[in-house]
């Protein structure tokens, strides 16, 4: 089995910074493509950052310039670094990640984490 772990979130002012992780552990194969998504009440879950195995980086228009998403390969970690924080990135973070199983290495699965809190106090 595969487990994502995320840590990090909290409570902040706005203006403020905040430094995201996500773990991925278990009976890992290999690990393509993680990224990071955040669900606001009421609201769909929608991307944030993504990055590939190879480093290449995607972020939403609402948060460019503010956000850094970044990767320790050898450690299987996946990180969100956000400065400039805004009441409207007050939201449930979430990891996601792309994966084989060492028991199906062939095949391709998506794991999600639990998810974080990120409330933004004006």
């Amino acid at each position: 089995q595969v487990q994502l772990v995320e840590s990090g979130g909290g409570l902040v002012q706005a203006g403020g910074s905040l430094r995201l992780s996500c773990v991925a552990s278990g009976s890992i194969f290999s690990i393509d493509d993680m990224g990071w998504y955040r669900q606001a009440p009421g609201k769909q879950r929608e991307l944030v950052a993504t990055i590939t195995s190879e480093g290449i980086t995607n972020y939403a228009d609402s948060v460019k310039g503010r956000a850094t998403i970044s990767r320790d390969n050898a450690k299987t970690t996946v990180y969100l670094q956000m400065n400039g924080l805004k009441s409207e990135d007050t939201a449930v973070y979430y990891c996601k990640a792309k994966v084989t199983t060492k028991q199906w290495s062939t095949t391709w699965f998506l794991y999600w984490g639990q998810g974080t809190q990120v409330t933004v106090s004006s």
